[in-house]
């Protein structure tokens, strides 16, 4: 089977990510592009799926209006979207490509959709993390 952890890595150091933690034994890349707003991407490699998550903040229990105004946005998103953690509290951007077919443009395209919605939706997201 083909080296998918190697294919992700040299992608990585294409696009010229920070990576700040690896594992191939499981199959995890932290990596960073602060100019990009992305802190801590947690990349798994997780055949036959790569799975891209940026954790964002934590609502309270009663954020009705931040996830109304989250799942809107989420229309307009390219690439991932808006979802909870397991306790509903955190909110994180996460997408997942079939890695089969993977070609550096698919995976640079969701790393510049995470870098546009947080350019474009960054004041938005501070407002949310305080609610």
């Amino acid at each position: 089977m083909k080296d998918y952890f190697a294919v992700v890595k040299s992608y990585l150091s294409e696009l010229e990510l920070e990576v700040k933690y690896e594992s191939k034994e499981d199959g995890v890349f932290i990596v960073s592009s602060e100019q990009d707003g992305i802190v801590n991407l947690i990349i798994c490699v997780a055949y036959p799926i790569v799975i891209f998550e940026q954790y964002l903040f934590e609502v309270k229990p009663d954020a009705y209006p931040v996830f109304k105004e989250l799942l809107q946005k989420n229309r307009d998103i390219i690439h991932g979207a808006f979802v909870l953690d397991d306790t509903g509290r955190k909110v994180i951007f996460r997408d997942s490509l079939q890695i089969e077919n993977l070609d550096q443009n698919e995976f640079g395209a969701t790393l510049n959709s995470l870098s546009l919605l947080l350019n474009e939706y960054s004041e938005q997201i501070i407002n949310f993390s305080k609610h």
